[in-house]
């Protein structure tokens, strides 16, 4: 009894090894094959929070491969189970298993673009992303606060917060993952320029910077003027003048302007009416580009207090009120 239970013992021992033999030749050979081109397309979609095991039958499913198990076995053991990152990609002629777990593991996903316009207000940003065909959009109907709320800043105004830049991305982006990761940029940019400010500016906060810079957006799109019409907006707040400044007026009339500022509409009580309020707005009014940023914290020096418009999309600036009306009379009056 004792020499058959040693030979049966031997012989589970040797079926073992030999079923384990088995199945690492069959895991080589699997690891190292081509997969096969998928029908239609060569594009495979990873849907985001998808597991290994969904993605390996989804490739069964597409006849990419033909054993899902052996595509789990090899994810596992090659410490990629929680590595597979969602996106588009394409499958190629002669990609191996192993090739294609590294695609997914790398991230190597097809990348799409959107563009965030220098001087975009945040809702003007949001109605281009929702109309994005490639950007997931979840936030429709939601509030400025509902939407702050869902990115983990609750007590935030969403104005300017949002770095205007051209972003890559793949598919299954949503507009909440967009939101966050342009809001970072905003913060990277904005903390580092803060870091490198002037010394003796009337900011008491990279915030208050960035209401400046916005301000500054919105005046000019001449990016040799940053500077100077920051020089203009520092000396008045140095010397408590009010800034006077039209976009502000048409950012406090909301969508009330037509297009056209009126006697009235300097007059009427908003917080951003600078005609009436001292020193900054609450908050941004747009979205500002890096150059304006650095224009407020590096402002032109300047004994400029006033400028106007001279019709080509640059300013005449002026260190008193009389060559300001004057300048005014020239460039706007024709006289």
């Amino acid at each position: 009894m004792a020499k058959f239970l040693k030979k049966l013992t031997i012989l589970s021992l040797l079926t073992g090894l030999l079923l384990i033999s088995i199945l690492i030749f069959q895991l080589l050979r699997f690891q190292h094959s081509a997969v096969n081109l998928p029908e239609g397309d060569n594009i495979f979609l990873i849907k985001p929070g998808s597991s290994i095991r969904t993605i390996a039958q989804q490739l069964t499913q597409q006849k990419i491969i033909e054993d899902p198990w052996l595509f789990i076995l090899l994810a596992k053991l090659k410490g990629d189970e929680s590595r597979v990152q969602a996106g588009e990609y394409e499958i190629v002629t002669d990609l191996t298993a192993d090739d294609l777990l590294d695609t997914f593991t790398r991230g190597s996903a097809i990348q799409y673009s959107f563009t965030v316009i220098e001087g975009w207000s945040f809702r003007q940003m949001l109605g281009a992303i929702s109309q994005d065909p490639i950007i997931e959009s979840t936030l429709g109907g939601k509030s400025d606060q509902e939407i702050m709320q869902i990115l983990g800043y609750p007590d935030r105004h969403p104005e300017g917060l949002f770095f205007p830049d051209t972003y890559r991305f793949p598919k299954g982006t949503t507009d909440v993952d967009f939101l966050r990761r342009a809001f970072q940029v905003m913060e990277n940019h904005l903390r580092r320029e803060w870091d490198q400010r002037e010394s003796g500016l009337p900011l008491k906060s990279s915030y208050e910077a960035l209401i400046l810079a916005s301000i500054i957006e919105k005046e000019t799109g001449a990016e040799f003027e940053r500077p100077l019409i920051s020089g203009v907006f520092i000396q008045r707040l140095k010397k408590n003048m009010r800034l006077q400044t039209d976009p502000t007026i048409i950012y406090g009339l909301g969508e009330s302007f037509d297009g056209n500022i009126r006697y009235r509409d300097l007059r009427k009580d908003t917080p951003y009416n600078t005609y009436l309020h001292a020193g900054l707005t609450p908050t941004p009014i747009a979205l500002p580009g890096l150059e304006s940023i650095r224009a407020s914290l590096h402002p032109a020096k300047t004994d400029a207090l006033y400028f106007v418009s001279k019709g080509d999309g640059t300013h005449y600036f002026s260190a008193t009120l009389e060559e300001h009306n004057a300048a005014v009379r020239r460039y706007q009056l024709n006289h």
